[in-house]
């Protein structure tokens, strides 16, 4: 039974992860390799509020999306003159650099959450503590799966609610046609630093919950293998409606858990993973572009 729930909290996590992946890829049109590094943004603000702050488990998350959301200028700004392959060099110019502070924030002998060593580096941090809740501390791995199911359902609703709104709808006309768009008066600059905003203040719930359950977190949750999951998620389930983030998030989440009861040696079953994740991406982009629950493919 634990077996499940520790599924139910990773396809919690990942369907938050696609979801606000969504909305920059489905709904405003812009492909992002830097999602991982909010992630793990999100991830290293929770550690450090509640190992070193011992902050509770809201207050803690709310710190992860107001630096996240915060740093999504960084892709936001670019993103007022770049589009296509420019915007995606870009975004992977800002993967590299979040990865890099994370695994480089460090001095040996410095206390950990010091402005000298803020990240630990390569090493992460450990000891994290599981999500505490009104004075009320959740170890048992049933009650983090409600927590998260809880969270992935609100975040639904929020996406929910601003996409069924005029501004859900500009953000379609802002992805079929900017200079329409702009043309007919709308501040799309504006709508770019607000949906990014809001993808990445979502992510960066992701993260807290995947260091609240894993107890650790260290900068491979800012790599680029992490945001090519990301963008497989996305790409996999089909952009531009509730349901390819969903049906994204069950297919990667399977494929690992798949080769968990196929008998080859551990040493390769990561290297088959990243294989299967490729093969079914180069499929996917030939055979149904927009993804398996798609509307929108992706130029």
């Amino acid at each position: 039974m634990n077996y499940l729930f520790h599924l139910l909290i990773y396809l919690n996590i990942y369907a938050i992860v696609a979801m606000s992946l969504n909305l920059i890829s489905g709904y405003c049109g812009l492909l992002t390799l830097a999602h991982a590094g909010y992630f793990a943004v999100g991830g290293y603000a929770y550690a450090l509020a509640t190992v070193k702050l011992g902050w509770s488990f809201i207050p803690a998350v709310l710190l992860g999306i107001g630096m996240s959301s915060l740093l999504s200028l960084a892709v936001s700004i670019p993103a007022w003159r770049f589009r296509g392959n420019f915007f995606v060099m870009m975004s992977l110019a800002v993967q590299s650099l979040l990865f890099s502070l994370l695994h480089n924030w460090s001095s040996p002998g410095a206390e950990l959450g010091t402005w000298r060593n803020l990240t630990n580096g390569p090493f992460g941090i450990a000891g994290i503590s599981k999500p505490v809740l009104f004075g009320m501390k959740f170890q048992a791995i049933a009650s983090i799966a409600l927590i998260s199911l809880a969270i992935a359902l609100v975040c639904a609703g929020i996406c929910w609610l601003l996409l069924s709104s005029p501004w859900g709808r500009l953000l379609k006309a802002l992805r079929d046609d900017e200079l329409a768009a702009r043309g007919l008066g709308k501040n799309t600059r504006f709508i770019k630093v607000q949906v990014l905003a809001i993808a990445c203040g979502m992510v960066a719930v992701a993260g807290a919950l995947y260091a609240a359950y894993v107890g650790y977190i260290d900068p491979n949750a800012a790599s680029l293998d992490e945001s090519v999951l990301f963008l497989c998620m996305a790409i996999v389930g089909g952009v531009g409606n509730f349901r390819g983030p969903l049906v994204g998030a069950i297919v990667l989440l399977a494929i690992p858990e798949i080769l968990r009861f196929v008998d080859i040696p551990d040493a390769m079953a990561a290297n088959l993973r990243l294989m299967a994740y490729g093969v079914l991406l180069v499929v996917m982009m030939h055979v149904r572009p927009q993804g398996l629950a798609g509307d929108y493919r992706i130029e």
